[in-house]
């Protein structure tokens, strides 16, 4: 009997590998700085290197079931990351054929809110579940729509982008994709700063906000006025809820999903946020589907969040191929 998987969560700036058992416990962490190797060769040599620590680790080869990565901008069906923004390669890098065939262990690899669904429905907050959303809330907006069991991939496996809907397409903000009016450039941890730097310009409230220089204020400096009651902090809460509530019920008519799971940064801000996306939502969602979605943080905790849906790749795998 296989003991673990190693789960791979490979970021911008960190590539973190750990031992994951089948009940989502999680040992023998490793992390190293994922922009430290430029050349994906070397990379790849560093990743083989921290595997076999783990491997001895774990006792052995025959402990280990499978390999899951979790990455940004992973075509599923190639088992390539493709003309990735945040990471030092360019173009189209096939590194689950180049994991596996230097280490010899069966290796899957999928984008990395999807892993975060996968995750969330072994040993989460959609245990039981079928059909939900997730949505990761942080720098952008991820999110990965589980349908009958199963992630939604799409042709080319980019389906679920919904941090690139857009929301306002007349005069809305420019995205960092390029379109302009995007669920990512007001809902995620960047874009309520550019709320709040919106707001601070144009009302005339007194804020403590106001004392920070404008160029640095981040989503925690507004959490914090908004916790000691600042009345623009809370204002700027309001407004986010508002937009991903209004997001959500649009994102109900394609799956009519059982919950919306969020997760990220933001959702640390738990009722200022949740309450005016619920509100919001209820308002705004087409009858057929009112009542029966809910709206819910994450089950997993954040620091192991990444490997674990990295892992629950490699299980929900090897138990198909059963």
């Amino acid at each position: 009997m296989k003991k673990y998987v190693i789960g791979f969560d490979l970021g911008g700036t960190n590539s973190v590998l750990a031992l994951v058992d089948k009940e989502g416990n999680v040992s023998e962490q490793v992390s190293f700085k994922t922009n430290e190797f430029p050349d994906i060769e070397q990379y790849v040599k560093q990743c083989t290197k921290t595997i076999t620590e783990l491997i001895q680790k774990a006792g052995g080869k025959e402990y280990i079931a499978a390999l899951g990565i979790g990455a940004p901008d992973v075509n599923y069906w190639s088992r390539s990351i493709e003309n990735a923004t945040n990471l030092p390669w360019k173009g189209i890098v096939p590194l689950a054929d180049k994991i596996e065939a230097k280490t010899g262990i069966v290796t899957f690899i999928t984008n990395d809110a999807k892993a975060a669904a996968l995750g969330e429905m072994l040993y989460g907050a959609a245990q039981g579940m079928k059909d939900f959303i997730m949505i990761t809330l942080g720098t952008g907006v991820g999110s990965g729509i589980v349908v009958n069991g199963e992630l939604v991939y799409g042709k080319r496996s980019f389906a679920g982008e919904l941090g690139h809907m857009s929301i306002r397409p007349e005069n809305g903000r420019i995205c960092p994709c390029g379109r302009i009016g995007c669920l990512e450039a007001y809902c995620s941890a960047t874009g309520m700063v550019r709320t709040a730097i919106d707001f601070l310009k144009k009302s005339g409230k007194e804020s403590s906000l106001h004392t920070l220089p404008i160029t640095s204020i981040t989503s925690k400096d507004i959490y914090d006025a908004a916790m000691k009651g600042d009345q623009v902090a809370k204002e700027i809460f309001e407004y986010t809820g508002k937009l991903l509530g209004e997001a959500l019920a649009n994102c109900a008519t394609f799956s009519d999903p059982e919950a919306f799971i969020l997760f990220g940064g933001l959702t640390k801000a738990g009722s200022l946020l949740l309450e005016p996306t619920i509100c919001t939502y209820k308002k705004m969602v087409f009858e057929n589907y009112r009542n029966t979605a809910q709206i819910i943080l994450s089950g997993l905790k954040e620091a192991d969040a990444a490997i674990l849906g990295a892992a629950a790749l490699a299980w929900t795998k090897i138990e198909k191929t059963k």
